[in-house]
């Protein structure tokens, strides 16, 4: 995985959409400073210890926080329920980046899932 793949995958959008994923991608960087960048599935991801935790996307009228995992979104209802969601797919305006605490906790969430996995085997 590399920072230039997502640098990359930034430049071919348009603004408002590159402006909004590259202060999302600020934000994961803030929580999870060691965390490595690339692309996983074609889309921006982020690995801490060699497990995705964290990714969006761009699509013709929104943008995707993708949290790698089914599971995510729905412990997090009331948190998001402003936003139209999939299984494993946030929604949010093209103009509006999502707020750090609400990333935070998405975070939170996809590491204590990780975490938890790992203690398993």
């Amino acid at each position: 995985m590399s920072r230039q793949e997502i640098d990359v995958y930034l430049a071919g959008l348009e603004d408002p959409k590159r402006r909004t994923l590259q202060t999302l991608r600020e934000t994961i960087l803030e929580i999870v400073p060691e965390a490595e960048e690339g692309i996983s599935y074609g889309l921006p991801a982020f690995k801490v210890q060699g497990k995705v935790f964290a990714g969006f996307g761009a699509f013709k009228n929104h943008l995707s926080y993708l949290p790698h995992s089914g599971s995510v979104l729905s412990e997090l209802n009331d948190e998001i329920a402003a936003h139209t969601s999939s299984k494993g797919a946030l929604q949010f305006p093209v103009d509006q980046p999502l707020p750090k605490p609400l990333v935070e906790k998405l975070i939170a969430v996809r590491l204590r899932h990780i975490r938890e996995a790992q203690q398993l085997r």
